[in-house]
């Protein structure tokens, strides 16, 4: 077997050092690291002899040079897959990785629990008022209690805008633990495939209008970039709670701050943000009916170590020529399969 023949590089963090220890039980694979700040002339050659990139998915997190786009592509001359740290993808061009021949996979539903038991959280969290009585009690003397009524959760509606992995997961929380009906737009799924994973298959304007809670767990992509908007927010009961763990741009937040300042929504519990992590002074965070994370849903110890442990696998499937589960461009597999066969002399898959 040839000694670090095929090369992996990540810049700055890992999900998890899991990754670092599978990859290096194998004497075939060099794993090289990146730091932000590293010089051209240490990371340059990197670039130009790796096969796969581990990108992190936080996009605020990784400096602009090494977000996968055409300029890094045409230094990277052989790599092969790109394969983001999260479910998310934010740093990554996909289209250009596609008309490169660069396979891209994620790490879908790695940290679904995590980020399902999050949007719960905060849905309980903000109908009890909870964040808004501990607010009043840490500024003021005499609380009147009567002043905090909140609201059960039990037997309420939750519309779900994306039920891939986490949406799923958060159906089957709110459904089995607190009998609450769950309604769910995906353009992805049919009706039976929604009904199987636990929702009732709606357009977004009729979950929007039902809903008691909306709850926002699809990708970033083109068609769900500003999904909700003003008009969207309008659609909303005035006592619903928004609440996204999903990915910023999703939600036009000017529209949300507009939203809570007229009253037409009962508050906000949220998790991502335009810019991450936001400023103290961000106008969202001045509402004590919002309940805010930076991008924290994701982030425990089981979902980091799960997280980690599938990519190092589904990286190490992919350079041993076998097909990944979790492909976000299959369209490119033959141009790829073309592209490892050259590098590697097989085909893969």
């Amino acid at each position: 077997m040839s000694v670090n023949n095929k090369r992996v590089f990540y810049v700055k963090y890992l999900a998890h050092p899991i990754y670092v220890d599978i990859l290096k039980a194998r004497s075939d694979v060099r794993l090289d690291r990146i730091e932000n700040e590293s010089p051209e002339a240490f990371f340059a050659p990197i670039l130009e002899a790796a096969h796969v990139y581990q990108v992190g998915a936080a996009r605020d997190e990784l400096a602009p040079h090494f977000h996968v786009h055409a300029g890094l592509l045409k230094r990277t001359p052989n790599l092969l897959i790109v394969s983001s740290n999260g479910a998310g993808f934010d740093p990554v061009d996909v289209e250009a990785c596609t008309e490169a021949g660069v396979l891209v996979v994620n790490q879908s539903g790695g940290n679904a629990h995590s980020v399902a038991e999050h949007a719960l959280a905060m849905m309980l969290t903000l109908s009890k008022r909870i964040i808004q009585s501990d607010r009043r009690l840490r500024r003021e003397r005499d609380v009147n209690r009567n002043d905090l009524v909140g609201n059960e959760v039990q037997g309420k509606t939750v519309g779900i805008v994306g039920l891939g992995n986490v949406g799923r997961r958060i159906a089957a929380l709110c459904n089995g633990l607190l009998g609450m009906k769950v309604l769910a737009y995906d353009p992805y799924l049919t009706a039976a495939e929604m009904a199987a994973r636990g929702g009732e298959k709606v357009e977004l304007e009729d979950l929007l209008k039902r809903a008691d809670f909306v709850s926002v767990s699809c990708p970033l992509n083109k068609g769900s970039r500003g999904m909700i908007g003003a008009r969207e927010f309008s659609l909303m009961q005035p006592h619903a709670y928004f609440v996204t763990t999903a990915r910023g741009f999703i939600h036009d937040e000017d529209a949300l701050l507009g939203a809570l300042r007229d009253k037409l929504i009962a508050g906000a519990g949220l998790d991502v943000w335009s810019k991450e992590p936001p400023p103290p002074e961000h106008p969202l965070l001045q509402f004590d009916n919002v309940l805010a994370s930076p991008h924290t849903a994701g982030v425990t110890r089981e979902a980091r170590e799960n997280m980690g442990r599938i990519a190092a696998e589904q990286v190490l499937d992919a350079l041993d020529g076998r097909k990944p589960p979790r492909i976000v461009n299959p369209e490119v597999w033959p141009r790829y399969a073309e592209r490892f066969r050259q590098a590697f002399g097989v085909t893969p898959g």
